[in-house]
């Protein structure tokens, strides 16, 4: 199809290229699916006219005059939670008069005021409560004649521990009835009914709550991508009956994978030794010391060196240490102390006394831990109860990405991540492809927020950088566009050594355009903070990655880049890939770890339990 721009001399670049995610049969040359494929609902769409594209373009509002001001592209928004919302639990009775056994062994005909029990609860808790309390052939599984059994007792006390695995023991608290029997008559049995209703349904809650969270991530950010969990709740109150023990079917319901275990035993470790943060050393203000500067909180920042760094390091630097007056010039001897103590922080050793280096020499207090726990116990419920015995995990505030095999840490490295302006999301997939020598996509953002006021003073740039521009599959000049108008055009980067892509990039298909790739820009792994791209995860390590998913060696990626083609290239079997954000995760040797709150996100979770308590009336 000949698309000449004598005859369309308004092309421009508001909807561009968006990056490669599409995936091709190994082996295969592979080709690039454009944000604007997937509009036009896929690449077989591009047979449509050039010239009726353009006008539909033009008719959906897309002319913004000539030229137009700059427009801008921006990423997901956090919003203002909203809660699922709870019903009122509506019991129909069906056959009452059938319940007359069933009523003479609870001692009263109590039956008939469970319609009248005034109990709320989210809507799959109310219809399981429904189901079984509607069924005249269920016994009560909280109450006798006389009050509340021991097992309604046990349950209550199992609840009030829900704080022990990051929950909320307010979500299920449950009064109990405060009448008697032999005062009371009626309206104690409906004080009774009502209890074990509203027990039920606090078990219920808790139940879905520990399965798959009190909150839905996808309604706190656009940043989020879950399908959240569906919890089956209809056995739930019939095991319970059955059960000897409800506090110890309660705790089967927790999570017990490792990770899960783990994060649980640090919280319980922080809470009881939470008077022992009294002595923690404070280094106040953002401080950013240079050797040969001055500061008041140098004094604070050398008791916190004594305190952190490891024994071999204070005895190496003992005489320094030792000759230290509590001055407040910081100089070169004490910059070599610091150096080191960044080296063992795996920080960037400069001897710059700047916020990762004061993380890392006060850590956290246990309050900010406790928090991050909670945060963590609540995130990892929205993940598989089992990750898998293979699987990529990428943890985007440590700045880390980690290979499991067999269940085990195989290899980590060093990653860097979205900007908080551009921040990568939150979401699981399935490795499928390894592309080497890749084309790199301009994402429409890029293009749009960073390319565009380049290419309206000249309009040339992207010829002489190389990359090719084209529209409907012909190739035009960038210098023969009219940037300064809206219709769309597709941009890539050839393969080589100036890519941004570098050498390799790894495929998970999915809805961001989000994968990891190699960069010719190594020196920002050598950065402590390291919140840097454009959304996309950089490796520090691309072809051991690579080798780890392909199931293969280093050196034979190596031979299939040396090739110089532009191959995709499927994985043996698909890989689990987890895209995360937890500020608090465990290491390979069990030691809880904890990060700084890169994108925020950890507040918008707090304002989100805090919404959910206030609609649930805690």
């Amino acid at each position: 199809m000949s698309v000449t721009m004598k005859n369309y001399t308004t092309i421009a670049a508001t909807t561009l290229v968006a990056a490669m995610t599409g995936l091709v049969a190994a082996p295969s040359v592979a080709h690039a699916v454009t944000l604007l494929d997937l509009l036009r609902g896929g690449p077989a769409n591009q047979s449509r006219s050039p010239a009726a594209s353009l006008e539909r373009e033009a008719q959906g509002g897309l002319e913004m005059g000539d030229p137009e001001p700059l427009p801008r592209v921006t990423g997901p928004r956090y919003y203002t939670y909203k809660p699922e919302a709870m019903r009122r639990i509506q019991i129909t009775l069906r056959s009452p008069e059938a319940a007359s056994a069933v009523a003479a062994e609870n001692g009263a005909d109590s039956r008939r005021f469970l319609a009248e029990a005034k109990v709320s609860a989210l809507p799959g808790v109310a219809e399981a409560v429904e189901a079984y309390y509607g069924n005249p052939a269920k016994p009560f599984i909280w109450i006798t004649a006389t009050g509340p059994s021991d097992k309604a007792r046990q349950m209550l006390d199992a609840l009030a521990q829900a704080d022990t695995v990051g929950l909320s023991p307010e979500d299920y608290v449950v009064a109990l009835p405060s009448g008697d029997t032999a005062s009371d008559g009626d309206q104690f049995q409906r004080e009774l009914v009502g209890f074990e209703v509203a027990l039920s349904a606090a078990v219920l809650t808790y139940v879905a709550d520990t399965e798959r969270g009190r909150i839905d991530p996808n309604k706190i950010s656009g940043y989020y991508d879950f399908k959240r969990k569906t919890v089956n709740l209809s056995p739930v109150l019939d095991m319970l009956r059955l059960s000897p023990d409800v506090a110890a079917y309660l705790r089967n319901r927790d999570p017990d994978n490792i990770q899960f275990v783990t994060l649980r035993n640090e919280l319980a470790r922080l809470r009881a030794e939470d008077a022992a943060d009294a002595g923690r050393v404070e280094i106040k203000g953002r401080l950013m010391l240079k050797p040969g500067q001055s500061s008041a909180e140098l004094p604070n920042v050398m008791a916190a060196l004594k305190a952190a760094a490891s024994d071999a390091l204070k005895a190496e630097h003992g005489l320094v240490l030792d000759a230290y007056d509590g001055s407040t010039q910081y100089t070169n001897e004490l910059a070599e102390v610091i150096k080191d103590f960044q080296e063992e922080q795996d920080l960037k050793p400069d001897g710059v006394v700047g916020p990762a280096t004061v993380r890392a020499l006060t850590g956290h207090s246990n309050e900010e831990k406790i928090k991050k726990l909670v945060v963590a116990l609540e995130q990892l419920r929205w993940l598989p109860a089992d990750l898998g015995d293979r699987y990529v995990f990428i943890n985007q505030p440590a700045y880390q990405a980690y290979y499991f095999e067999g269940g085990r840490e195989q290899l980590s490295m060093r990653v860097v991540v979205g900007s908080k302006a551009n921040q990568t999301y939150f979401f699981q997939d399935q490795i499928q492809t390894v592309e080497f020598n890749p084309y790199w996509g301009v994402p429409k953002s890029i293009i749009v927020n960073e390319m565009l006021p380049k290419l309206r003073q000249d309009p040339g740039y992207l010829d002489r950088l190389g990359y090719e521009v084209s529209y409907g599959g012909k190739r035009v000049a960038s210098s023969e566009v009219n940037w300064n108008t809206t219709h769309a055009v597709n941009v890539r980067q050839p393969p080589g050594s100036d890519n941004a892509l570098g050498e390799l990039k790894i495929l998970f298909p999915n809805d961001h355009a989000i994968y990891m790739h190699d960069t010719p820009s190594k020196s920002y792994f050598n950065r402590d903070m390291r919140a840097l791209s454009h959304g996309c995860v950089r490796l520090s390590e691309p072809r051991v990655m690579a080798a780890a998913v392909m199931g293969t060696t280093v050196e034979d990626i190596g031979r299939q880049i040396a090739s110089g083609q532009n191959r995709a290239v499927q994985v043996p079997q698909k890989i689990p890939v987890y895209v995360s954000y937890f500020t608090a995760w465990p290491n390979k040797d069990g030691i809880v770890e904890y990060f700084d709150d890169v994108y925020e996100r950890d507040s918008y979770t707090a304002k989100a339990f805090a919404a959910t308590g206030e609609a649930r009336g805690t």
